[in-house]
């Protein structure tokens, strides 16, 4: 009777409650019946509304089963939920799917390993397959922790500790996968997901052995070695999830590696956070690489009063994603990264200096040791903003070496660029950072090629690289020196001309050259007197060491080769001979060496220019002078006198005519070969500029100068004018540096504003009219020299170059008309 009653029971049940428990045998051992899922799954295609009840009952048992152990049943049913998953593709799906993830979340919460692979499996099938239509309720928060918190599986069984945590992976994957191409569920992006994801990836990345084998492009695992190695399936995962990363997610995918790193201690060393943002830029869109870079620099701008190895650290991976990121887009914010970086520049070199003077009675080990990390970030952000710039288009380089130079602190003058903490360090501060800046727009200019010299070298840009602060420092000099070859040199012509030597053939080193375009031959006449007066004053610097020979010597063959027609050649050689005079006649006291050193430097140059030329009068007299100095004075030459030791004589004579250029026999050599040589008589004086009359430094003004003695004298109408011209405030600008500068500037504005409105007649005449005047002076005074009256009411005592002082009676000294110019 029980019997009949079970039966009659039996068959009172629903139809798919008998056919779902016919699916599981009376020994789970035997696994699913085949015949009767077939049956199962025949039923649910048949009657899709059935499908959210099978799955409900489905996931009734499997919850009686896990909580009675019974694993073997647990087993079978995720197999049935699986198939019909994968059979039935209908609307009524969705509820189905709901108990589907129930069960799923019941195997995960359980603390039976095989159950959690087992639900990760089963999750992992249900991401692979695409529905008709998003289901904008379902979320996958509860999966997404759970998941991650496999992938920190700490079991003591290492290899199930390894098989839980690639459980984990795939599963977080597998979230992705059904997450990330939906944009109406793109919660997978939020913060708290991706603080939990990243992290999750990131953590089983670091336990790989062989750190380089993911710093390149993605590579391409086989299957097996990706499903048994976690690192290598979470590099896989963490490249699959960036790489579906839109622009309004991008930060949110990046930030939390930052945190993990930080979190970890992995910036120094930074290997793992190098081969992290190598992954990163490999795996993101082209587009969306400066979100990256300006995320970095945001967490260094955090990161800023660290330790010097971590700042570096962060630095080396900004490099290293620059390096990556140049090769597709850097984006539109360039100078803001320029000036994050400078700014950081500068806050080295203030703890650098600043912990120095502070630690000044603490132990010298420690100190040192701060110097040289704050150096290592230094060197790194030196070597960043360079690649950075040489990978950036000609247009966008020149506005960075504006910026970067407009950013060089002046010495002993107030420049905006010049802030308080660089005045608090003082010299040595502001020091530090123009060579920091320098050695910045060194790596910029490396490489860049300008059509025109006039786009290389524009005004705004070579005034304050000429600029005579950036001369007190030999150091500076050299950096100076080197732009200038980066910017000059259009053939690769300099590392034919390292060192300074006289070369025997020019032709054997084949140099390359152009001929000299109109925009080139127009910047020399605006410009050249520049480049002139640079090379002058650097020669005539104590400090010289063989290396500001050498660049100076690279610098006047460079000119050479790049800018000199007959007219530069001319005024080079009027250098030329100038630097020979400063050796010889040494007004300046310059030590043996330096005076040695710039008649090598004279030889080598002259030597370059007469077989560049190929006048065969000119190189018989460069060779026979240097024929004689390489027997009678062999410290003139640069093979001898730069010599680790060298037996330096103790005076120059001045009558030794045969071991010096002469200016008449240069004369002779090129007027037979057609060249203008009426300016080779004229020496050469550098011109005098604004910044000559206000620096600090010993100024070029003082090898012009015209001193003027007035006796007194009985004309009471003299007397009046002398005392109206004197006043206090003649006498306030006359001291007063400001208002000299604010007095230059306003002359200078009036004339640019009347060349740029008045018409061309009226320049015209007013040009040649001062020059009349200008004619009718001089000749007055050259009068006077000649034939002197016999009672002067004065003198006046004129000194040009290294001429000597001569008295010239003076009868009237009211000239108001003469102008020089």
């Amino acid at each position: 009777l029980s019997a009949g009653v079970c039966c009659c029971c039996a068959a009172l049940r629903p139809r798919y409650k008998r056919l779902v428990d016919n699916i599981f045998p009376e020994d789970p051992k035997d696994g699913l019946v085949k015949a009767d899922m077939e049956k199962l799954t025949f039923y649910a295609v048949s009657a899709p509304e059935k499908l959210d009840r099978i799955g409900a009952y489905l996931a009734e048992r499997l919850s009686r089963d896990v909580v009675r152990h019974r694993y073997g049943y647990v087993l079978i049913a995720m197999e049935a939920l699986d198939q019909l998953l994968m059979a039935c593709h209908s609307q009524s799906i969705k509820p189905f799917v709901e108990s589907f993830l129930h069960m799923v979340a019941k195997l995960l919460e359980s603390g039976e390993p095989k159950l959690q692979v087992l639900g990760t499996n089963s999750f992992v099938k249900f991401a692979n397959i695409e529905e008709d239509t998003p289901s904008y309720h379902r979320r996958y928060d509860f999966f997404v922790s759970r998941f991650s918190a496999m992938c920190h599986s700490c079991d003591q069984d290492p290899e199930i500790q390894k098989e839980i945590r690639i459980a984990g992976i795939r599963g977080i994957q597998g979230v992705v996968r059904k997450t990330v191409n939906d944009e109406l569920r793109a919660t997978i992006w939020e913060p708290q997901h991706m603080d939990k994801i990243v992290p999750s990836l990131l953590f089983n990345m670091q336990k790989i052995d062989d750190i380089d084998s993911r710093t390149g492009p993605p590579s391409s695992p086989t299957g097996g070695e990706k499903e048994e190695n976690p690192a290598l399936l979470a590099e896989n995962c963490f490249r699959e999830l960036l790489g579906r990363a839109t622009y309004g997610n991008m930060n949110n995918a990046v930030r939390p590696v930052f945190a993990h790193l930080d979190h970890h201690r992995l910036w120094d060393p930074n290997e793992f956070a190098v081969s992290c943002f190598k992954i990163i830029m490999y795996s993101i869109q082209a587009q969306y690489s400066h979100h990256v870079i300006q995320e970095i620099l945001g967490h260094l701008d955090v990161r800023k009063r660290d330790s010097p190895r971590v700042r570096a650290g962060i630095i080396q991976v900004l490099l290293e994603a620059v390096a990556i990121a140049a090769k597709g887009s850097i984006g539109p914010t360039v100078l803001e990264v320029f000036n994050t970086l400078l700014k950081h520049l500068r806050i080295s070199v203030d703890f650098e200096l600043g912990d120095g003077r502070s630690s000044a009675g603490s132990a010298t080990f420690s100190t040192s040791s701060n110097e040289s990390d704050e150096r290592i970030v230094q060197n790194a952000i030196i070597q960043t903003i360079g690649f950075f710039g040489s990978n950036l288009p000609d247009y966008q380089r020149s506005e960075i070496m504006m910026f970067i130079m407009g950013k060089v602190p002046v010495s002993g003058t107030t420049s905006q660029s010049l802030d308080t903490s660089l005045l608090e360090l003082g010299d040595l501060g502001t020091r530090r950072i123009q060579i920091m800046l320098l050695r910045s727009l060194l790596m910029v200019t490396s490489g860049y090629k300008a059509t025109t010299i006039s786009n290389a070298l524009p005004p705004p840009f070579l005034d304050p690289l000429l600029s005579p602060s950036l001369m007190e420092d030999s150091e500076l000099r050299q950096l100076v020196l080197e732009i200038l070859h980066n910017l000059i040199d259009r053939h690769d012509n300099r590392a034919k001309l390292r060192g300074i030597r006289i070369i025997p053939d020019v032709s054997d080193l084949k140099i390359k050259r152009d001929k000299i375009s109109r925009q080139d031959v127009s910047f020399m006449k605006k410009h050249g007197q520049q480049l002139y007066r640079h090379i002058y004053l650097g020669c005539k610097e104590e400090d010289n060491v063989q290396k500001n020979f050498e660049l100076l010597f690279t610098s006047l063959a460079l000119t050479t080769i790049e800018l000199a027609n007959e007219e530069v050649v001319i005024d080079l050689i009027r250098l030329a001979i100038a630097l020979q005079d400063i050796a010889i006649i040494n007004e300046d006291n310059l030590p043996m060496f330096n005076r040695c050193g710039v008649m090598a430097l004279v030889a080598a140059y002259l030597n370059f220019l007469s077989q560049m030329i190929a006048v065969p009068a000119f190189c018989q007299h460069v060779s026979k002078v240097i024929e004689t100095r390489s027997l009678e004075a062999p410290y003139f030459l640069p093979e001898t006198i730069f010599k680790e030791k060298c037996n330096l004589p103790k005076s120059l004579e001045k009558d030794e005519r045969n071991l010096f250029f002469l200016t008449n026999k240069i004369a002779e050599s090129l007027g037979g070969s057609g060249y203008s040589v009426e300016r080779l008589s004229v020496p050469y004086v550098p011109q005098v500029t604004d910044e000559d009359r206000l620096s600090r430094r010993k100024s070029v003004v003082d090898t012009v100068s015209i001193q003027v003695d007035i006796l007194p004298g009985n004309n009471t109408e003299d007397k009046v004018d002398n005392t109206e011209e004197i006043t206090f405030e003649a006498l306030k600008k006359a001291i007063d540096n400001n208002g000299l500068e604010e007095q230059e500037k306003e002359k200078r504005r009036l004339v640019i504003e009347k060349f740029q409105k008045a018409p061309f007649e009226e320049i015209a005449a007013q040009c040649e009219t001062k020059a009349n005047l200008l004619h009718d002076r001089l000749a007055q005074i050259l009068e006077l020299t000649i034939r002197p009256p016999p009672s002067p009411s004065g003198t006046m005592t004129i000194a040009a170059g290294h001429a000597h002082y001569q008295s010239v009676p003076v009868y009237e000294m009211k000239f108001p008309d003469l102008c020089v110019y």
